[in-house]
């Protein structure tokens, strides 16, 4: 092996590299009877998302079109961020986005293209449906440890822009522009041996502009140790960290509002209650409405399942022809802005854009799809991950306001 890890280089991946053997195959058998030049529209799509959720988050865009980027071919696809169903409200499956050129161009990447976006996709989702559950309280993404670190940047990106705060890892926080968020390991306590020195020492020696955060689970109840912080440092205590791990952490409901008590009838309202270790969406649904402030998410968001999208031919040669259980021909997704209804749109490539009604609001739909790429150039601007972020938790909001649920 002539690498230090098992990755594959950005050079490698661009060059398609990464496929499937199987594509390397049939561009050949192709060339060999001239057909590699076969015109053809290819389109992406789900029939179902992961954990029963009933809509998804999509990500990974940037990257595909990063990896598209100079082939003969145009790529029209949703936004980064884009809040979607797996099918319309008109029964098809929902277009992701499709490709439109000569086979042979772009068939080598069908297999990059859709790992960009399956992985991506999957942890941007399952960050959106904490968000949308957490919804006011604060999510900071610690998954970093339980993936290889060669993906923690897109493991961390897709958390953020699917609404988390903050991330733990240093590279991911500064290719977001952002500054890494965490407080302390339970080793730092061990090896002082003693809580109070521990925090002490944390506030001694650590940047004033990092909140003073304490993890109070080493070695005494939760409760004892939150007091004990809070009387270490007073009013410099931003707040205390559960990290208990699920063996002994019991009713986690009650230590927390056992805590929250403690804190309380000794004058420190004000200290906030984060809870790490184990959490997942089961459990920030459970402890919505419990006085938590905040959570710390680890493997359950970083290892979140993947969407398993798919890349069809829908048509070729300007004919509309598809394998059994997909809906050939080229569309188009438009959303309705005010009920927020999807529907598919059959579209001739380069033919005047449907303007089709919401048939419940009676307004004109959106058309969700861009123009990401033509003839091999970039069209679009890239948006900041805050940009994206933001994006994301307004369809939230809109999706709250019409109660969606998960």
């Amino acid at each position: 092996m002539d690498r230090r890890f098992w990755i594959a280089r950005e050079d490698e991946i661009k060059k398609g590299e990464t496929t499937d053997i199987y594509f390397i195959r049939t561009v050949n058998i192709l060339k060999n009877d001239n057909l590699d030049r076969t015109k053809v529209s290819m389109e992406i799509t789900t029939g179902e998302l992961p954990y029963g959720f009933s809509w998804g988050v999509l990500s990974g865009v940037y990257e595909v079109i990063k990896l598209l980027e100079g082939i003969d071919l145009d790529l029209y696809i949703l936004d980064e961020g884009t809040l979607f169903k797996p099918y319309t409200d008109n029964g098809l499956r929902t277009p992701i986005g499709f490709i439109v050129g000569e086979y042979g161009k772009f068939a080598i990447y069908e297999t990059p293209l859709l790992g960009l976006l399956c992985q991506s996709s999957g942890v941007s989702t399952y960050a959106a449906h904490l968000r949308y559950n957490a919804w006011d309280k604060i999510l900071l993404a610690f998954g970093a440890r339980r993936m290889h670190p060669a993906v923690t940047p897109l493991t961390d990106y897709a958390s953020y822009i699917g609404g988390f705060d903050g991330v733990s890892a240093i590279l991911s926080a500064n290719l977001m522009g952002l500054k890494p968020m965490g407080t302390m390991p339970h080793a730092l306590i061990i090896i002082y041996g003693d809580q109070v020195k521990a925090w002490r020492a944390f506030d001694k020696y650590v940047e004033k502009d990092v909140p003073r955060i304490a993890l109070i689970d080493t070695f005494y109840d939760e409760k004892v140790e939150a007091v004990k912080a809070a009387e270490a440092l007073k009013d410099r205590l931003y707040g205390v960290r559960l990290d208990t791990p699920g063996s002994r952490r019991g009713d986690i409901k009650k230590i927390i509002d056992e805590v929250r008590w403690e804190l309380d009838i000794r004058g420190y309202k004000d200290v906030k209650i984060f809870l790490s270790g184990g959490v997942d969406l089961d459990l920030i649904k459970t402890l919505a409405d419990s006085p938590v402030d905040g959570f710390g998410v680890g493997s359950s968001v970083s290892n979140a399942r993947i969407i398993d999208f798919a890349l069809d031919i829908v048509e070729k040669e300007g004919t509309p022809i598809a394998k059994r259980g997909k809906f050939s021909g080229t569309k188009l997704l438009f959303r309705c802005p005010k009920c927020y209804r999807y529907i598919a749109v059959r579209w001739r490539v380069g033919s005047e854009e449907p303007k089709p009604r919401c048939p419940r609001c009676n307004i004109y739909m959106e058309n969700l799809m861009v123009k990401a790429i033509e003839g091999g150039e970039v069209k679009i601007e890239f948006k900041k991950p805050q940009e994206i972020r933001r994006y994301v938790v307004g369809q939230l909001e809109k999706i709250r306001e019409l109660g969606w649920g998960d």
